[in-house]
Order: C-alpha cells, then sequence, then structure tokens
C-alpha cells in the first residue's frame, strides 16, 4: 500500500491505477464504519485509494480541529488489511498552499441543519472535497449515511459542477446497543457513552410513531425533543423532520413518490456533539 504526501505524487499513482478506482475520504482515526466504505470500494472497483486529512477549514474557531483524534499508525494498518493500494495523506499546507484564496458553496443545502448550528462547515467540506476529486480522479466516492447532509451536499456539488464520478451512500454503522459509530465517540466517559444512546432512542421513536401511520409533521419532532430532555447529561441543538433531498423542514408529510424523509438531530453529550439521523419511507 502506497502512502502518499503530496498532490504529484497522489496524480502519478493515479496515472498508474488502470480501470476503475473507488475513493474513501476520512479525516482519519478510522472505525468499522470507515472499514465498510473501504470493503464497498473495494467490492466494486479495480482500485481503491482513501484519504486522511483532517481539514481545518470545515472547522468553526471553537470546534474541536486541534484536538480531534488522530492516530495515523493504526490508521494506515486497518487500511492495508482492507486491500487499500494507497492512501493520500497531505499536510495542511499542501492542501492549502500560502494564498488559497477558493471556495465551493452550495447555497441554500449549506444553510440548513448542521449549516445553521455551524456557519461555513459545509463551505468548508465542499471545498475539501472538490479538491479531493480533482486530486484523486475516483470513478466512484463513497460516504456514510451517517452523515446524511453531508451526502445530499456532496452529490449537488458533483451533478452542479459537472464532475464525472457516482457518489456511493452507504448505511450508517452502528454499535450493538445502536450508537451510531463516529470518532466522536472516544470523547465521551463511560456514564456519557451511556447517555449518548438517547439519540438513536429518539429516533426509533420517530420511526415507531411513522410506522403507525403517525403523519403530523410537528408531531414527531415534539415527541422526540421531549424524549431527549429526560437525559440529564443530553443538550439538545436541533430535531428535524425534513424532505431527504431538499432538506426543507416539512409542514406536511409528503405524499408517497413525492420524496422521503430525513428526521435528523444533534445532540451534546456533556461536552461532546453527536449527530445521528434514519429516513423514513
Amino acid at each position: 500500500m502506497k502512502v502518499l504526501e503530496s498532490v504529484a505524487a497522489m496524480r502519478v499513482a493515479r496515472q498508474a491505477m488502470a480501470g476503475s478506482m473507488g475513493f474513501v475520504p476520512t479525516m482519519g482515526y478510522l472505525h468499522e464504519g470507515h472499514m465498510a466504505l473501504a470493503r464497498r470500494a473495494r467490492a466494486e472497483n479495480e482500485h481503491v485509494v482513501a484519504s486522511i486529512f483532517v481539514n481545518p477549514t470545515q472547522f468553526g474557531p471553537h470546534e474541536d480541529f486541534e484536538r480531534y483524534p488522530r492516530n495515523q499508525e493504526r490508521d494506515l494498518a486497518m487500511l492495508q488489511k482492507e486491500g487499500v493500494d494507497a492512501v493520500f495523506l497531505p499536510p495542511v499546507v499542501e492542501m492549502y498552499p500560502s494564498g488559497s484564496c477558493t471556495y465551493v458553496t452550495v447555497e441554500g443545502l449549506s444553510q440548513k441543519l448542521e449549516g445553521a448550528s455551524r456557519p461555513g462547515h459545509f463551505r468548508g467540506v465542499a471545498t475539501v472535497v472538490a479538491k479531493l476529486f480533482n486530486i484523486v480522479q475516483p470513478a466512484r466516492a463513497y460516504f456514510g449515511q451517517k452523515d446524511a447532509q453531508q451526502v445530499v451536499i456532496i452529490k449537488k456539488m458533483a451533478a452542479d459542477l459537472d464532475m464525472n464520478l457516482e457518489i456511493v451512500v452507504c448505511p450508517t454503522v452502528r454499535e450493538p446497543d445502536g450508537l451510531a459509530m463516529s470518532s466522536r465517540n472516544v470523547y465521551l466517559n463511560p456514564a456519557e457513552r451511556r447517555a449518548a444512546l438517547v439519540l438513536w432512542q429518539a429516533l426509533c421513536l420517530a420511526r415507531e410513531m411513522w410506522q403507525k401511520g403517525e403523519r403530523r409533521a410537528e408531531v414527531i419532532p415534539k415527541a422526540m425533543r421531549e424524549l431527549i430532555q429526560k437525559e440529564p447529561l443530553a443538550r439538545l441543538d436541533y430535531v428535524s423532520l425534513a424532505h431527504s433531498q431538499t432538506l426543507e423542514e416539512l409542514e406536511s408529510i409528503p405524499k408517497e413518490g413525492e420524496g422521503s424523509v430525513l428526521a435528523s438531530l444533534a445532540v451534546y453529550i456533556g461536552k461532546t456533539r453527536l449527530i445521528d439521523n434514519i429516513v423514513l419511507e
């Protein structure tokens, strides 16, 4: 497995890879969710490239860029075990040389949900993903459903900018008790780890209400908020019931054939902010 730290080296390596290539962009501190993406990419392509880059432009001024968990040696061993051909591991100065001043913004979609809570976040995401796509030139790129809004934004960016690749969305990988796997779970102490289950419990409640026929758009989020507020270690950021493609908050439930519904939420457990979602369809 090649480890490549420069744009030039990555491009040379890409030219030597004949046939389709699947790409798994990550910020490192990998877990089983990332490995599921790598395995899917391996199954569907002749070559697989992953990237590890903690992207500073998607972190706000008071967010956790400096303390974001990192373990390069462990990450590389995990990717090698999954048969990844190459890992792009650039330093910040390689991705953002001095004088860089060009950004990608997907208007509208980027200002909702996570974008409302984290202004500028998706400008950073779209910019770095566009750069990675341009450098790596994959046939397919693999993302997890856990970051549902990110997936919608990247799909829109790829379509609007005529990028010649397929965005493949893979199911959220969960712990046995339902907690969505996330690199930030490492921040949780044992009591907070137990409390974090309230995110999954709230989503399961939404799904249960949906399956029983509840279609009043305001009722399901209200029940989710009430459940979360019962957990002493939880502090709610937002709960949303939105159209899964436009991300518009629902005033009425779409009719059959008019699109599925994204139930999503962001909750602070102690000082750690966690997100999760499910699609109701």
